[in-house]
């Protein structure tokens, strides 16, 4: 069966009002934990927040490592947009923290082919038609001992089990919401199949995936 990922982007105004409403503070703040755990602390360096959507993780990057230069990257103007209004509220991380827009995998690093010492994602990779394209991506923005920490959505085993999940954790969402996250559950991937496009990447034996709570999987390690 051909897998399709959910085909929104992210760019209409009643999404964009969902999940600029929407309350991400524990998933957010535990990544941002998980990736000080991971580095001894502090990252340093350059910081990367591939698909940033409202720039969530973006901004507490720039707050939580000041000496960090952050770039947030997403392929939907309209989150772009919403995390620009976020950023102008705290003009003190202006000169730190930018948004560009990038369509995701990269075809060409260009621009960004300056090292970065960490990256970062948190629910990516069902949104790409081609997510063994993200890992080469990441490959190549890495510095040698760059830290990835990267979370998604987990596939559940079965129709029921993608409904019950819907029904557990988006019952009182806005309806936009609630097809969002019916539609990422789709185009989810198992471990295993993550494991397979680390391979395909080259990162098997760097990066680590595990699955995380009842409806996440996380990707980890440190780029050779």
């Amino acid at each position: 069966m051909q897998r399709i990922p959910e085909p929104e982007l992210m760019n209409g105004a009643d999404q964009v009002q969902a999940y600029g409403a929407a309350d991400f503070d524990a998933s957010d703040q535990a990544m941002l934990d998980r990736l000080s755990a991971l580095c001894g602390g502090d990252p340093g360096g350059r910081l990367v927040d591939l698909g940033c959507g409202p720039g969530n993780i973006s901004l507490r990057l720039a707050r939580r490592w000041p000496l960090a230069r952050v770039l947030g990257l997403d392929g939907a103007p309209r989150m772009l947009a919403l995390a620009q209004e976020r950023l102008a509220a705290e003009p003190g991380l202006a000169e730190r923290l930018q948004f560009q827009q990038a369509l995701l995998p990269l075809a060409e690093p260009g621009p960004l082919a300056a090292a970065f010492s960490a990256v970062v994602s948190n629910s990516l990779l069902h949104h790409l038609h081609d997510p063994g394209g993200l890992w080469r991506a990441v490959a190549q923005l890495a510095a040698p001992g760059a830290f990835v920490v990267v979370q998604d959505l987990r596939r559940p085993a079965s129709p029921a089990a993608v409904e019950a999940l819907v029904a557990e954790q988006m019952g009182g969402a806005p309806e936009v919401l609630r097809h969002d996250y019916r539609a990422s559950l789709h185009a989810a991937f198992t471990p295993e199949e993550v494991v397979g496009q680390l391979e395909q990447a080259g990162l098997a034996g760097q990066l680590q995936v595990a699955p995380r709570q009842q409806r996440y999987l996380e990707v980890w390690g440190r780029i050779a």
